[in-house]
């Protein structure tokens, strides 16, 4: 069975499937600027994991779908710290 992960704020969805396809284009993932949410489908192709249209995985061991999800939110969280980082500094030189 699927879930349905929700943002936290509503409306954000959209926000993030595009900072998704921003950072793993940054990796060297093909991208679709018009379907950034397919980025997974390309992650999954290059680390060899048959991962097809929704509603058709079930043949998916939680490993390989902790691999293809790994691999996505770990680089998008690795991007916001470093943002983040960097945005602290930025700030701590202006004062």
């Amino acid at each position: 069975m699927s879930r349905r992960r929700r943002p936290v704020v509503p409306g954000a969805g959209h926000g993030l499937d595009l900072f998704k396809a921003e950072v793993m284009k940054k990796q060297g993932y093909a991208t679709n600027a018009e379907r950034p949410d397919q980025v997974k489908y390309e992650v999954a192709r290059t680390l060899g994991i048959p991962l097809q249209a929704p509603g058709a995985n079930g043949n998916l061991t939680t490993e390989q779908a902790g691999k293809v999800g790994g691999q996505i939110g770990g680089t998008m969280v690795r991007e916001m710290i470093r943002m983040a980082q960097e945005q602290l500094a930025r700030g701590k030189r202006q004062t």
